[in-house]
């Protein structure tokens, strides 16, 4: 049996976070925290306010940078670390990325909140096709050999698969509410609410879902969840994590040794990304990957993107580790949007982010998106 990741690579880690600077060693307290939420909890902050419901991305273009990270999957098997903001979207990254760790870090708490009913679904799951009728609380296929079903025919097989009743839904939610206290994040009464209530967006929808900013309805070129599972990268493959049994597999096992850490905190603020910082560096793993989405655009306009790249140049790396972001067009994608795509992904150097803010460039949001 695989030990959980928490606890034979990062413990000194947690040790060094947890534990004040000359404080004695204290004996461990007899309903001590498990490594997956005490980590949460010493690398996360208060959390902030975004207008958003983020259940599922609006970036269509997402998995255009998919040949970028599969070119540095062989350095990041080794110690390797994805981050990222967002919901399922970093999936089809780590799949293809291939990390050692995950660290997925957003100002909203509810963001933690959703990861925490995926990773029991992951918990609950043992295929893809298993997954999926349980988000969106469809009945399970009689016949089992769906792990070698295509992408296309699982989605058909969803699509066409009448919703569970009322009551095998409450009997899912009971199943999937214990599974999420299993992981010893203190919730309160409000956030088991919440996460039920996402969970119940995700079956009423099933996989036409999409993203809502709220007060507003989904704008012209959202796609939904379907169209996520569906997507193809510029050449025209299907690369979402759902597209083969072995990258859902890959994910899945990363969730089951706690290898995928939810964290609130915000991207330009004072103490969550110092924090991860720290945590890798006891650990001795480095970033390969940083998915910031357009969370940029928003620093900008805030005024904390100098922070941002403050806090980007403390984290440990790898050798041509890269930040992933997303450009809509008022962020001014420009030549890099693709017909019939609502964004833009690109891919940059870190180093050249961090260098080049050093050296006067990267002022004005346009200059990153070019």
């Amino acid at each position: 049996m695989t030990r959980p990741f928490l606890s034979s690579v990062s413990a000194v880690a947690l040790g060094i976070l947890l534990l004040p600077v000359g404080s004695p060693a204290r004996a461990p307290q007899a309903q001590a925290p498990p490594a997956f939420a005490a980590t949460i909890a010493a690398l996360s902050e208060t959390g902030g306010y975004f207008d958003t419901d983020n259940l599922i991305s609006n970036e269509r273009s997402y998995l255009h940078v998919v040949p970028d990270l599969r070119a540095l999957s062989p350095q990041a098997g080794r110690n390797g670390v994805y981050v990222g903001v967002g919901p399922d979207q970093s999936f089809s990254y780590i799949a293809h990325l291939r990390p050692s760790l995950a660290i997925l870090i957003d100002i909203r708490r509810d963001n933690l909140l959703l990861h925490l009913l995926f990773k029991a679904l992951f918990a609950a799951s043992r295929t893809r096709v298993e997954y999926l009728a349980l988000l969106t609380g469809r009945a399970l296929p009689s016949a089992g050999g769906w792990e070698k079903q295509s992408i296309d025919a699982i989605v058909n097989h969803i699509d066409a698969a009448k919703p569970i009743g009322e009551d095998a839904v409450r009997a899912l939610r009971d199943r999937l509410t214990a599974l999420v206290a299993s992981f010893g994040v203190p919730l309160t009464g409000g956030e088991r609410q919440t996460i039920d209530r996402f969970h119940r967006r995700f079956i009423q929808a099933g996989l036409s879902l999409q993203f809502n900013t709220t007060g507003r309805a989904p704008q012209y070129g959202y796609p939904t969840y379907r169209d996520l599972l569906l997507e193809v990268d510029r050449t025209g493959t299907q690369r979402s994590f759902m597209v083969s049994e072995g990258d859902f597999q890959f994910v899945k096992d990363l969730q089951s040794r706690d290898g995928l850490i939810p964290v609130v905190g915000d991207l330009g603020g004072a103490t969550a990304l110092s924090s991860v910082a720290k945590y890798l560096a006891a650990a001795g793993l480095e970033v390969t990957a940083f998915y910031t989405s357009n969370v940029e655009f928003y620093l900008f306009r805030d005024g904390s993107f100098a922070r941002f790249v403050a806090n980007l140049s403390r984290l440990p790396r790898q050798p041509n580790s890269v930040i992933v972001r997303s450009v809509f067009p008022a962020g001014g994608a420009g030549a890099a949007a693709v017909a019939g795509y609502n964004s833009a992904s690109l891919t940059q150097p870190i180093q050249a982010l961090v260098e080049g803010y050093a050296k006067g460039r990267f002022r004005q949001y346009w200059e990153l998106t070019r």
